[in-house]
Parts: C-alpha cells; sequence; structure tokens
C-alpha cells in the first residue's frame, strides 16, 4: 500500500489500481488514459479485443509521463491462438510503445498453453516483459499450470462485492501470483446497484468516501488489484484516491457478507 505497486513474480512492479479500457471508442479511449497520466494513474488495461489498442498507444506517446513509468496490459483473444507469434506481434505493433509490460490470454480456448509458450519466447526475447491469464478459475489453473514454464506473474477474473471469489482468490495468491480484479463495480446494468447497496454506502459515509471508493479500498485490502472503467476524468481521479482512509476488519466483514456468487459475464 505505501508504495502503491506490487511486485510481481517476474519482478517487475505494476501500479495496485489503474484503468480499464473495455467498451471505450477510440477518442473516448485516449482522452480516458489521458486523463489517468494527468490524474498520476500508470496502469492502463486494453485487450486485442477491445478494438482501442491504437488508442492507448497514441495517448502514451502523446504524454510527457516516460515510457518506463507505464503500465500496460493486454490480452490475446482465443480467435488469435492458431498463430501467436503473429498476435503479439501484432499486439506490438498496434500499441507501438516499445514493448508490452503484461500480456495475457483473455480466457481460456483451443491452443491455449501454445499460445502461453509463444508468451513465454516472447518475455525471452524481451518484448514482453510478464505474461499472465484472465478468467481462470481452480479447474482451469489446475489443468493449465503443469503445460507451462513460467508461472503467470497475474491472474485476472471479475470480481465485485456480489462475485468475490472467497475460494479462487487464496487459491491464485497461494501460487505468487497477483490477482486483478475487473468489474469492481458490477459491470454494466448492475452498477447503480452495486453503488447504492446500502451496507456500502454506510461504510462510505462513515469514512466521508464515495461507494465506488469503499469497493476499490476493499479490494486493495484482499491484496486484488483494481483496474476500473471510466470515460469520466473526475471519477478517474476518485479512483485513484484511495489512500486516504482504511476499512477496518469489521467493515471488510460487512462487506465479505454480501457474496452472492453472482456472475455479471459469461467468462
Amino acid at each position: 500500500m505505501e508504495t502503491a505497486t506490487v511486485t510481481l513474480n517476474s519482478g517487475y512492479e505494476m501500479p495496485i489500481m489503474g484503468l480499464g479500457t473495455y467498451s471505450l471508442s477510440d477518442e473516448e479511449c485516449y482522452n480516458s488514459v489521458t486523463a489517468l497520466l494527468d490524474a498520476g494513474g500508470r496502469l492502463i488495461d486494453t485487450a486485442y479485443m477491445y478494438h482501442n489498442e491504437t488508442a492507448v498507444g497514441r495517448a502514451i506517446r502523446d504524454s510527457d509521463v516516460p515510457r518506463e513509468e507505464i503500465f500496460v496490459i493486454t490480452k490475446l483473444y482465443p480467435s488469435q491462438f492458431d498463430d501467436p507469434e503473429a498476435a503479439i506481434q501484432l499486439a506490438l505493433d498496434t500499441l507501438d510503445i516499445d514493448y508490452i509490460d503484461m500480456l495475457l490470454l483473455h480466457h481460456p480456448g483451443d491452443g491455449d498453453v501454445e499460445a502461453y509458450l509463444a508468451m513465454e519466447q516472447a518475455v525471452a526475447e524481451g518484448t514482453v516483459h510478464s505474461i499472465g491469464l484472465s478468467n481462470w478459475y481452480i479447474e482451469e489453473l489446475e489443468e493449465f499450470l503443469p503445460q507451462v514454464h513460467i508461472t503467470p506473474a497475474l491472474v485476472q477474473n471479475e470480481i465485485h462485492p456480489y462475485y468475490q471469489e472467497p475460494e479462487v482468490v487464496p487459491y491464485i495468491q497461494s501460487f505468487g501470483i497477483t490477482v486483478q480484479g475487473w468489474y469492481p463495480f458490477g459491470g454494466r446494468g448492475h452498477t447503480s446497484e452495486l453503488l447504492g447497496d446500502e451496507t456500502i454506502s454506510a461504510i462510505a459515509e462513515t469514512h466521508g468516501v464515495t461507494s465506488a471508493q469503499v469497493i476499490l479500498r476493499w479490494n486493495l485490502q484482499r491484496g486484488v488489484v483494481v483496474i476500473p472503467g471510466s470515460s469520466n476524468p473526475d471519477h478517474i481521479r476518485e479512483n485513484l484516491d484511495l489512500f486516504g482512509f482504511a476499512l477496518t476488519d469489521e467493515e471488510m466483514a460487512q462487506i465479505a457478507a454480501l457474496n452472492r456468487d453472482e456472475k455479471h459475464d459469461w467468462y
């Protein structure tokens, strides 16, 4: 918490909070990444399937922030697994930021092990610094991990107070793998219910912060890195302002009690 970073098992440091760019269109994505960098944020999550890697790269190149201070995550989609070397090169060319800090497989699919082994080769070549997985759970990890050489540095899954993964998160962390949560506010169609939850709202009022900040802080105190999506510069700044308060053990328990095992996306 003190450094606002986590040291990954790959040896690289990654910010513990940043910006998810899912559903952000080209110009919207460019402006959001710019707002994040201007506000001091340094972690950006994108993907081949978001169709906005070009905008992410352009915003980074146009900023005054040194490249080495910025941490960029992108992902290969299963439709790319049949030629992973070409997919990795496409990501490098599209982003055009010299190297990729973290490359993930977007979700399990045919050829995922072979694609991951190609990502391992990219690590050896230095074009990719760290590699990991997205939307892998206990059963998938049990099958996958024995087949690869480099332990994933990151596993990124849907995590929010209504879908907390109480068994999955510690399982992943037991391997020295960092956990990152997407949809921290529940995802589209569910955000207003979650941010309006009485328990979360009451905790927010106690600390003089927003419900969104409470949810993000709850994640951080579980050791879960957060990448909330937003195109609103005020919300982007707010989502980075998580160190002026801490949740008590009782408040953490109150939020834990909200779990419904209610998944909001199919991954």
